[in-house]
């Protein structure tokens, strides 16, 4: 059982690690857990690959920051930047110690598509799994990698089938919170089929970060977002908290052998039934592969 729990910081958890020597990616460091994050792993020494949508924003960002940082332009919903991004890191020519995919975006109100597909499964799930993916020969290189992948609690709302694959353009019924929870229980799935192929030879696992005041709600419906607000405020972690189970997978010793596993509130808890599917989540990845142009 963990020290640390709900209440725990960034900071508090990795008290006393040192990360001088690592290099460390994070995505989404513009705002949020994200920039708490990069925050937080330069503070203990790690050179920090700081993502934005923009190279603008990851600029801004990074000047934000003490330590180590590069920041980098990583638009998920945009494979072309993707692949920049992973070729970018590719040339700094280090083995890649720690990969955080931590960007997302949350309860578009209304159907978008990216190339076809439902906005919040291409960003959240196909754009991590693009950039992991190609990040895979640095990552392997590291001789002691984390890859940790940012999920939710919400991935409990996810469709019945689990996974809808007649369905990932988001024609045939969209709703804004199922296809969230989709998009998360993908973030899951990928994480367990990742560490099963890495064989135990890495650290893969996902997380719950807990519920946050961020701006990942920006697009949701003002009457709903006023809603969860009233509920943030009650219930919620701060930013330093929310950032804190990302850390602690991503650099405590004792996680260092675990894989496979979904984290909350720096405790492995047990994930819904479909995340723990593991023929979904060999044909979520198969078809990932597709469309990611991976096959």
């Amino acid at each position: 059982m963990s020290e640390f729990g709900k209440s725990s910081t960034a900071e508090e958890v990795t008290a006393g690690i040192d990360l001088t020597g690592r290099l460390a990616l994070v995505t989404g460091v513009n705002s949020g857990i994200g920039f708490e994050t990069m925050r937080v792993l330069a503070k203990r020494g790690a050179h920090v690959i700081g993502t934005a949508r923009t190279l603008e924003k990851a600029t801004d960002a990074a000047r934000r920051v003490e330590g180590a940082v590069t920041p980098l332009a990583c638009e998920l919903e945009n494979q072309e930047s993707i692949r920049a991004c992973a070729a970018a890191v590719a040339r700094v020519g280090r083995p890649l110690d720690i990969c955080i995919a931590n960007a997302g975006i949350m309860a578009l109100p209304k159907l978008e598509q990216v190339n076809g597909i439902e906005k919040q499964f291409a960003t959240n799930h196909l754009g991590h799994f693009l950039l992991v993916r190609l990040l895979q020969p640095q990552i392997e290189a590291a001789r002691s990698a984390r890859v940790v992948i940012v999920s939710s609690a919400a991935h409990v709302q996810a469709p019945t089938a689990g996974i809808e694959f007649d369905n990932l353009s988001g024609e045939r019924g969209y709703r804004a919170w199922r296809a969230y929870g989709q998009s998360k229980l993908a973030n899951i799935l990928f994480a367990k089929a990742l560490a099963q192929r890495l064989g135990g030879r890495r650290s893969v696992n996902a997380l719950h970060p807990g519920v946050i005041g961020t701006n990942l709600g920006r697009h949701m419906n003002p009457v709903i977002a006023g809603v969860l607000g009233v509920a943030m405020r009650l219930f919620s972690k701060s930013i330093e908290q929310g950032a804190a189970t990302s850390c602690y997978v991503a650099t405590r010793p004792e996680v260092g052998v675990m894989t496979g596993q979904y984290f909350s509130d720096c405790e492995v808890i047990e994930p819904s039934r479909a995340a723990r599917d593991e023929r979904l989540g060999e044909r979520l990845w198969d078809v990932s592969e597709q469309l990611t142009g991976l096959v």
